[in-house]
């Protein structure tokens, strides 16, 4: 493990994918807080969440980075490097 992020570089400007967990909605879920992925907009629910869409999301396609869409939070995560990043 790192202490800083080495993945600032996939970064993308992007924008939500949904107003909610979009696999939670399509299954008829319920989240906590949300996450989305800086790399293409996913938007999925966090780990204090039944189903953890994001961390899912992460595993499937490799995106290291999500950010915290919840009102008053700004912090992102590395998922690979276990890291919160400044946002």
């Amino acid at each position: 493990m790192t202490t800083t992020c080495t993945h600032l570089d996939q970064i993308h400007f992007v924008t939500p994918s949904s107003q909610g967990c979009e696999d939670c909605l399509r299954i008829g879920g319920r989240w906590v807080h949300l996450r989305m992925c800086l790399t293409c907009g996913h938007v999925g629910c966090c780990d204090s969440s039944e189903h953890k869409h994001a961390t899912k999301h992460f595993h499937m396609t490799g995106h290291p980075l999500v950010q915290s869409i919840e009102p008053g939070e700004d912090w992102r995560w590395c998922y690979v490097d276990e890291v919160h990043v400044r946002g």
